[in-house]
């Protein structure tokens, strides 16, 4: 059997290190994928009405959507993005009962055993990012409680991405000019 090799060239003229190249290509393949993501697991690709106001209402539904279903994600996995087609499932596969007694309510949840606790983790992040804005700002009206949990999602994804991550450019050498 043979062995089959792909290459691929890159050229360009930034003055970065192959590490950072390597580094701003898959941050570009990130964004593309949130794209992607987009017009294909959440059903962005296209409307069949001729009614812009039905395909802006649609179209608005499905951004409010996703964008609520990431910040949901990154609450839960900070470190890094996970895409839509495996964390709906992974992250919506339990079964929960809500139960009242003596004013107080408990939600009782059933994972898969096979990624049961993965998700448990996940959904304890979420508990957390919940109970600190409810905490720090409990004086805070319902509507201002979303941008104060967006904050804290950000600060967590910031926290989590390693110190180095951020591609740099080489230093050029400093060209020595002789006196004149």
């Amino acid at each position: 059997m043979a062995k089959l090799w792909e290459y691929a060239v890159l050229v360009t003229d930034a003055n970065y290190s192959i590490e950072a190249v390597g580094q701003l290509y898959r941050d570009r393949v990130d964004g593309e994928n949130s794209f992607d993501e987009l017009k294909n697991q959440w059903g962005w690709g296209g409307y069949t009405t001729q009614d812009l106001e039905r395909c802006n209402l649609s179209a608005r539904a499905v951004a409010l959507i996703d964008n609520r279903w990431r910040g949901y994600v990154r609450l839960a996995h900070p470190k890094r993005r996970l895409e839509a087609i495996t964390s709906r499932p992974m992250l919506l596969a339990g079964v929960g009962r809500l139960t009242e007694h003596a004013g107080q309510s408990r939600l009782l949840r059933t994972l898969s055993p096979a990624a049961g606790d993965r998700i448990q983790a996940m959904i304890v992040n979420v508990r957390k990012g919940l109970d600190h804005v409810l905490a720090s700002a409990p004086q805070l009206p319902k509507a201002n409680r979303w941008p104060a949990l967006v904050r804290h999602i950000v600060n967590k994804i910031i926290n989590a991405r390693p110190k180095t991550s951020c591609p740099t450019p080489l230093a050029l050498p400093r060209l020595a000019l002789a006196p004149g």
